[in-house]
């Protein structure tokens, strides 16, 4: 739902700029579509904007890009390209169209600020947090104002980079904006920020604040976070145990699992994923293959694959089977990492229990293949004994005999390379003027014909 709305709302913003200012941006000085070429952009712009054809869109676009365009027409193609891979969530297909109507100077002075805050919104959207706040940035330094909003998007997007002093500068001022009766999610995220940066003192007036609104009483605390899990307010009840977790309340590790599954519940697997590791490295709550198991899952949901892979290695340590190990390897093959991919595969396969080993030397043996281990890779792929490993050793066959005949065929060249030259030979000499390398041309083009002979005999 929520990507739904982003890539609605960045495709009306892309929209709004679409056809404006075009003609003052100074590497452009038409003002205008003609009208055989005005006909296919409508017609794109409508199958899009109305009738929300992306693909229709994208066929009329081709055709108005089939013709040739002046710089105002290829400037708004761009930016209606751009709008139909939103629809169709290609976003770095969009953030590229936007970035090449920027560099070609084809988005007016007064539009380039929206455009960097649509590309900023793009990356939020592909989860590039480092290019966000590169676009955000360039939005503020053309002179865009964050809201409220958006001064929260920041200090989160900082938070998540661990840059918690930054994200501090941008969640007081949403503090501030929201005042004392600020919601309960921005007193637990300056909480936990206070924390990390040391600022002790406004943590504890911010828990000063929150206490003076809940009893202080432990049995109270957890009076209230029952009555509104019972009652269905599952939000709300998360909310009591994030403000007991930081302050401290919370020590059992029962009580500290309930925290990480309410995070995880409320679609927030970075928070759940630090929590947890941050407990089990204190000792608070015991590290267990399962729970090993559970750290893992949550950052490769929170997509931190590169946290993932020692916490799965340490998983596969303490497993009964050799099925982490397997987890391990697609790891490192998803990285293109196919020496440590082939390293946790083959631990994998001699552990044991696969549930199907087959598509675990597929696996190693494309790792080989990656790293030009063609032996290695053709061994692999006969034990996997199934279709993806008869399927890559086809592959790979077609790959040889495709070489083979490749140097057969520079071989035949040279073969009548040879005989031309011999030709010429013979009528030089009839004028007393062949050049002294006829005199080994015979030798040579023997030479060439044996040696593709053998090559055709082997073939």
């Amino acid at each position: 739902m929520l990507k739904n709305v982003m890539r609605t709302a960045a495709a009306a913003a892309v929209m709004v700029s679409l056809g404006v200012g075009v003609a003052n941006a100074q590497a452009c000085q038409e003002t205008q579509f003609s009208s055989a070429n005005a006909e296919n952009y409508l017609k794109a712009e409508t199958e899009l904007m109305v009738n929300e054809n992306a693909p229709a869109a994208l066929q009329a676009l081709n055709a108005l890009r089939a013709q040739t365009l002046n710089c105002y027409e290829e400037g708004a193609a761009l930016q209606l390209s751009a709008a139909i891979k939103i629809r169709t969530e290609d976003y770095n297909g969009a953030i590229r169209d936007l970035n090449e109507a920027l560099d070609k100077g084809y988005i007016a002075p007064d539009n380039r600020k929206s455009t960097f805050y649509n590309i900023a919104q793009l990356y939020l959207t592909t989860d590039n947090k480092d290019k966000a706040l590169e676009y955000y940035d360039r939005w503020m330094a053309a002179g865009g104002v964050p809201d409220r909003s958006q001064k929260w998007t920041l200090a989160v997007l900082y938070q998540q980079k661990d840059d918690f002093a930054q994200s501090l500068v941008w969640a007081e001022q949403v503090f501030a904006a929201d005042g004392p009766n600020a919601d309960r999610s921005v007193y637990d995220f300056l909480i936990f920020l206070y924390d990390k940066t040391g600022n002790f003192a406004k943590k504890a007036e911010l828990l000063e604040t929150l206490l003076a609104r809940d009893p202080s009483d432990r049995r109270l605390w957890d009076a209230i976070a029952g009555d509104y899990f019972r009652g269905g307010q599952d939000r709300k009840a998360f909310e009591v145990q994030k403000a007991m977790y930081l302050g401290g309340i919370l020590q059992t590790e029962d009580e500290l699992m309930r925290v990480v599954n309410f995070y995880n519940s409320f679609d927030v697997p970075y928070a759940s994923a630090k929590i947890l590791e941050k407990e089990m490295n204190a000792g608070r709550i015991s590290k267990t293959y399962q729970r090993l198991e559970l750290l893992a899952n949550l950052y490769q949901v929170a997509r931190e694959f590169e946290k993932a892979i020692p916490v799965i290695e340490e998983a596969a340590n303490l497993a009964p089977d050799g099925k982490m190990y397997e987890r391990l390897g697609r790891s490192f093959s998803e990285l293109q990492d196919w020496a440590e991919a082939e390293d946790a595969l083959i631990k994998g396969i001699n552990k044991g229990g696969l549930d199907n080993a087959g598509l675990a030397w597929v696996l190693v043996g494309q790792s080989r293949y990656e790293r030009e281990d063609r032996s290695g890779a053709r061994e692999a792929f006969r034990n996997a004994n199934n279709r993806g490993g008869r399927g890559w050793l086809d592959f790979m066959a077609a790959e040889d005999n495709t070489a083979r005949a490749l140097v057969i065929f520079d071989a035949q060249n040279l073969v009548n390379d040879y005989k031309k030259e011999k030709e010429r030979c013979k009528d030089l000499e009839v004028i007393n003027n062949a050049p002294e390398s006829c005199n080994t041309v015979d030798d040579r083009l023997a030479g060439a014909e044996e040696a593709l002979a053998e090559l055709q005999g082997n073939a």
